[in-house]
């Protein structure tokens, strides 16, 4: 009662002191009014409407009763309420605020604890919201600081030389390169009227990219996705009349079922594989075969390769190709003055440069990796014509390659990159009492593979997964299998992931693990006297070399994240958790990008393989599929195929295979104590020659690629699988089909065929070209002349035309054996059906045309 009571007395002293103020308030009116009405006619305006008050002869009013009443009292109302206001007037407002004022100093605990989470929840709601506007800016803000800091970091450095250094040390474009650095600079800052600023505005415009408006959601199946099992049908009937052309027969007397799925994969090799693959690709369409192909699937630059043919440039037209490498790639990808001119300059630069400013401005998450400026280079060089007015903007959309593809006029090209799962070991011992250190190395060991993504027009997919998303969704952040919601709020994604990215992506070898940059360098180690002991150590911490990229490859978003327990069981389990995902070239698990191919749904009866890897016989890359082929229980693949062990000819292999047979159980012991006696006596052998021939497998290599009449393998090798169950674990390698064994290719079991073609050296053809020995076929090397890409195309339809027989007397092998395979079913389904109209009574009455009626 006594806060009331204190309550009510500062009440009533307010109202006091407002009754004062009031009456100095009408007494400085009062004042006021004692000007004389002639200076009010000073004031007036010059012209007055004619309906303004006229004068009265009413006495005025005493100025008091004007300025003290309130606005909407009356004066005699007025007087009354200063003379009868009291303690009863203002009661009810005092009980008013009384009451408000206890509630707020002493609440009840449950309204209290409302009032607390309320504030928590305001407070962590606020919290966030900053949180994700700093995220937001994270990515580009840091790149334009970090860009802007080494513009003036160049100004600067280049200031300090003197005209004369310059001249005599540096060559002439070198001196605009400051200018350039900062013109650059200038158009990402994202301020009003760059070229940033540009590219993000049009980054939210639907008519430029129209999947901005639509959501995407996680496609989790084993099947084909729509798109491409439409593609199937349509495609088979251009295959079809193809076929009927390139085997000589009548296209009436063709059924689209015995027609054979073929696909053509090209493997790795950077612009060798490129070049190279092109001149394969010329000679199979100049042969007719190309027509009949299904699916091309590529690595490195093989995906390049794909990416030309589909695109404006060339208009799938392979000899266009050859024209473009020879006007494009001519000058290195990274030489200053032809990069600076494409990224600065329009109409190139928009375009370059687009994947870059969406990519760090719409992802908060993103970053600007060396894999990134390599695939703007590269498209730079690659996807820009001469001239460099022509350029396109739908070439660089992976998505817009449908239109080449929709009516089934060309193969479907499937790109490839892969992701390197490396286990942390450390968790998985802290996270188990139970887990030895042994038995957590195994299990690392164990799930440590590379991942296959692969790229179509149609769908990003992973098979490991059973998962993938549209092409066009590709870029977007997942989670829980549906893409966030842009952080702008205004209802558009992002657009989809350029393709100057992708070119990175699909070419970026050198984020290759150290193991595999060791295995470029150690027949050079091997080749130095004294230094078999220092390769013997670096190669015994292989296990730990595969686990390190000294460059980190490219970050895209994980469209898994957060789909634990929706996924195939293969999936590994860290995925889950990952926002982000890092892929490379598919060349570092396998530089032949056969196992797309063998997935199910596509139904691949004929692959044919053209590798222009650099080590094509070290490596062995068919015979890595052996392990995909049996993970993925595929029937049918040829065991064992590929190039024969270094110190082993294929001869000498069956024979060993035939006299490992043993007889008896005590026959077998025997035989395995012989060959571990053998084998410590041949280890014995090498470290005693180790020293003095060092190199003589690098000479037996180069010697079987430059000389192939001499080597295991030829231009032209055939193997097909069977779909017969093995009783030997593991089964015998396959033979390769000669022309006394074609019989095989038409048996009812056969399996798959893959026709092996390797880019190797054809004196008696093309002299002077050698991919073993010429300087400019390294991977590495990002140059070719018209004179060099001329010679390398040349090569390749030389060794196409080596094995081009041999090619179509497969083809119409497999033919026929699917024609009697379906045509064996039809006859046996005709059976069928009149077996079962006898046992119903309906067929061989009488009456009905026997003999008997």
């Amino acid at each position: 009662m006594g806060a009331f009571r204190g309550f009510q007395q500062l009440i009533t002293a307010c109202h006091a002191r407002r009754r004062l103020s009031r009456l100095a308030r009408g007494a400085s009116r009062l004042r006021l009014t004692l000007i004389p009405s002639s200076a009010s006619r000073v004031y007036a305006p010059p012209h007055a409407p004619p309906y303004a008050p006229r004068a009265s002869n009413r006495p005025p009013r005493p100025q008091q009763d004007q300025f003290q009443r309130g606005f909407f009292s009356s004066p005699n109302e007025r007087r009354e309420t200063s003379a009868g206001k009291g303690f009863l007037a203002v009661a009810p407002v005092a009980l008013f605020f009384g009451g408000w004022l206890i509630y707020s100093l002493y609440p009840g605990d449950e309204l209290r604890q409302a009032r607390l989470e309320r504030r928590e929840k305001r407070r962590l709601e606020c919290a966030q919201k900053a949180s994700q506007s700093q995220a937001k800016e994270t990515a580009w803000s840091a790149f334009a600081s970090r860009f802007e800091h080494f513009s003036n970091v160049t100004d600067i450095e280049w200031s300090t030389l003197s005209d004369r250094i310059v001249d005599l040390i540096l060559p002439e474009w070198s001196k605009a390169i400051p200018g350039q650095i900062r013109k650059l600079q200038r158009e990402l800052s994202m301020a009003d009227g760059s070229l940033a600023n540009e590219i993000w505005r049009e980054a939210h415009d639907p008519y430029i990219h129209p999947e901005i408006q639509y959501s995407a959601k996680v496609r989790v199946s084993d099947e084909l996705c729509d798109e491409e099992k439409e593609f199937l049908a349509r495609r088979r009937k251009i295959v079809t009349a193809a076929l009927a052309r390139y085997l000589g027969l009548d296209e009436k007397d063709v059924n689209p079922d015995d027609v054979p799925t073929i696909a053509v994969c090209g493997s790795g090799g950077g612009l060798r594989a490129l070049v190279a693959g092109t001149g394969s690709l010329l000679a199979t369409q100049e042969d007719g075969l190309f027509d009949c192909i299904t699916y091309t699937s590529g690595v490195s630059g093989s995906c390049w390769l794909q990416l030309l043919y589909h695109s404006s440039l060339t208009n799938c037209r392979l000899d266009r190709i050859v024209n473009h490498l020879k006007a494009r790639i001519g000058v290195h990808f990274a030489y200053p003055p032809a990069a600076f001119a494409s990224v600065i300059s329009s109409p190139t630069n928009k375009l370059l440069l687009s994947s870059l400013v969406e990519k760090l401005k719409g992802d908060p998450g993103a970053d600007l990796g060396l894999v990134d400026a390599y695939g703007i280079l590269l498209a730079a060089r690659l996807l820009v014509p001469k001239g460099e007015l022509g350029v396109n903007e739908k070439d660089f959309k992976l998505s817009n390659q449908r239109e080449y593809i929709k009516y089934g006029q060309n193969p479907m090209p499937i790109y490839t990159a892969v992701r390197h799962e490396i286990p942390d070991i450390t968790d998985k011992i802290s996270n188990s009492n139970k887990t030895t250190p042994e038995q957590a190395k195994e299990i690392a060991k164990q799930e440590a593979w590379f991942q296959w993504f692969e790229l179509t027009p149609y769908e990003f997919f992973c098979e490991e997964f059973n998962a993938g998303i549209p092409t066009w969704a590709l870029g977007r952040r997942f989670s829980n299998g549906e893409d966030v919601p842009p952080p702008e709020g205004n209802g558009f994604h992002l657009p989809e992931l350029r393709m100057p990215l992708l070119m990175g992506i699909f070419g970026s070898a050198f984020c290759a693990t150290l193991s595999h940059y060791y295995r470029e360098v150690r027949p050079l180690v091997k080749s130095l006297t004294g230094f078999g002991a220092v390769d013997d150590m670096i190669n015994g911490y292989n296990e730990d070399l595969e686990k390190v990229h000294p460059i980190d490859p490219a970050l895209v978003p994980n469209f898994t994240y957060n789909m634990k327990g929706k996924l195939r069981f293969t999936t590994p389990t860290t995925i889950y958790n990952d926002e982000y995902i890092r892929l490379m070239d598919a060349g570092m698990s396998n530089n032949l990008p056969i196992y797309p191919l063998l997935r199910p749904g596509r139904d691949v009866d004929i692959i044919v393989a053209f590798d222009a890897s650099a080590d094509v016989k070290t490596d062995n890359w068919l015979s890595v599929t052996d392990g995909y082929a049996r993970q993925r229980d595929v029937k049918g693949w040829p065991v064992g195929v590929g190039w024969p062990k270094a110190t082993d000819s294929a001869q000498k292999i069956g024979q060993q295979l035939e006299a490992a047979q043993a007889d008896s159980v005590a026959d077998a012991e025997a035989k395995v104590q012989q060959a571990q006696q053998n084998q410590i006596h041949h280890a014995s052998d090498i470290n005693s020659v180790k020293m003095e021939q060092p190199t003589e497998q690098d000479v037996k290599k180069k010697h079987d690629t430059s000389h192939p009449e001499d080597s295991d393998l030829g231009y032209c090798t055939i193997w097909v699988g069977t779909t017969e169950e093995r009783s030997s674990e593991p089964p015998p390698p396959t033979k390769a089909i000669t022309d006394d064994t074609t019989w095989k290719l038409a048996e009812p079991h056969a399996g798959i065929t893959v026709i092996y073609l390797p880019f190797l050296a054809n004196p008696s053809r093309v002299a002077g070209v050698d991919p073993a020995s010429s300087d400019y076929m390294s991977t590495w090397n990002f140059v070719y002349t018209p004179e060099q890409v001329e010679k390398v195309v040349a090569l390749a339809r030389a060794n196409y035309a080596e094995g081009r027989d041999r090619i179509r007397r497969c083809v119409g092998a497999v033919y026929e054996r699917k024609k009697r395979i379906r045509e064996d079913r039809e006859l046996k389904a005709k059976k069928e059906r009149y077996r079962r109209l006898v046992r119903l009574g309906i067929a061989d009455k009488l009456g009905e045309g026997d003999h008997f009626s």
